[in-house]
């Protein structure tokens, strides 16, 4: 099993408010400068968010949500610091409740 941390926020103050694609681009074109595997991913409406486990907090966060899933615990630290209304915290995959960390529940168009 694995470790993840994410952020979660409402996909409306993630990607609409926040200027997180460029802070994403960064972290991407800074890993390929290292030479260092991506341990970070967006995920919209992420599925482990069914998982008996987090009712309150989908409860808590403004639906449509989005979720940067990340296996870098420092890397999410660090996100909270800089979009600061978001939630954050850690789950293991896969597991009874969650088969697949990255998984989505939002349709493709």
């Amino acid at each position: 099993m694995q470790t993840y941390y994410y952020v979660l926020a409402s996909q409306r103050f993630l990607l609409e408010e926040e200027p997180i694609d460029e802070v994403l681009k960064e972290r991407t074109r800074y890993y390929h400068e290292q030479e260092k595997e991506i341990d970070f991913w967006l995920v919209k409406q992420p599925a482990f968010l069914e998982a008996p486990q987090f009712t309150e907090i989908k409860a808590k966060c403004p639906q449509p949500a989005v979720a940067i899933i990340s296996t870098n615990s420092q890397f999410i630290t660090w996100l909270k610091l800089r979009l600061e209304y978001v939630n954050t915290g850690e789950f293991q995959a896969p597991s009874e409740t969650i088969s697949d960390a990255l998984a989505s529940l939002a349709t493709v168009s």
